[in-house]
């Protein structure tokens, strides 16, 4: 074969490699009983400390549990005209996201005390942080990183898969300097580069939840949490019994 010829093939061959997304599925290792009450919109694990994030109007709360244990240690209802959503703990603040009030509140660590709110241009849907700013979603195919002092944001990245958007960006989590994300209404989370907004990965966790377990008022998987102390990955959803922690499988690549 020319030389002409074998770049010809090359360039052709490029284009498929750079769009390769991992593709997962996953094995249950380990689960944790969870309120059946806790209508989930973000998740986090710190230390000893589980943070969870509850939604919906007149049950919005921000809960602070031992873990693994799940013993309660402290709650912060909210005004029943906030429906609460993504949660994550930076230094000594915890950043809760509303969803439609177009504000960030920010409490202080050790108490859960209210000290103030960061204003956001739109809605809220998922949280997490770099260690240096905040990064959220607003429902579309974006990632806004905000400075956690001013809430100014200092720019935004769209999400691809293989050159098309992703929007329904729902929980986020910061795991090893990349956001992992749920995609509000299916049974997949997405893993991002934050550089680029580039998807590396799909995690299909089809059947996490037994049919079984399912209630009326069960809704949708989200919730993301990474314990650093030994690098476990722990998933739930809105009203789900359990938080699972879950090891990832390869598997085959989805055809395009």
């Amino acid at each position: 074969m020319s030389l002409s010829r074998k770049l010809v093939c090359l360039l052709l061959v490029l284009p498929a490699l750079a769009s390769a997304v991992e593709q997962y599925g996953y094995r249950v290792t380990d689960r944790l009983p969870q309120s059946r009450a806790n209508f989930v919109q973000g998740l986090q694990i710190i230390d000893d400390s589980l943070y969870v994030s509850t939604g919906n109007y007149g049950q919005s709360h921000l809960l602070h549990y031992s873990f693994p244990e799940g013993e309660l240690k402290q709650s912060r209802k909210l005004h029943s005209r906030i429906f609460a959503e993504g949660v994550t703990v930076l230094g000594d603040r915890v950043y809760q996201l509303t969803w439609r009030n177009r504000l960030m509140l920010v409490y202080q660590r050790e108490q859960l005390q209210p000290l103030h709110s960061l204003p956001l241009p739109g809605e809220g849907w998922g949280l997490t942080n770099n260690g240096r700013e905040l990064v959220y979603s607003d429902g579309s195919d974006k990632l806004h990183f905000m400075s956690p002092q001013s809430g100014k944001i200092r720019r935004s990245v769209t999400v691809t898969e293989r050159g098309k958007p992703v929007a329904r960006l729902n929980e986020l989590e910061w795991i090893d300097g990349q956001v992992w994300a749920n995609i509000w209404h299916t049974q997949r989370i997405v893993i991002i580069d934050p550089s680029n907004g580039e998807v590396q990965a799909n995690i299909d966790l089809q059947g996490l939840l037994p049919p079984g377990e399912r209630r009326n008022d069960t809704d949708v998987l989200n919730g993301i949490a990474h314990n650093s102390r030994d690098g476990g990955i722990w998933v739930t959803g809105k009203r789900w019994p359990w938080i699972y922690r879950i090891e990832l499988l390869p598997k085959a690549a989805d055809l395009p």
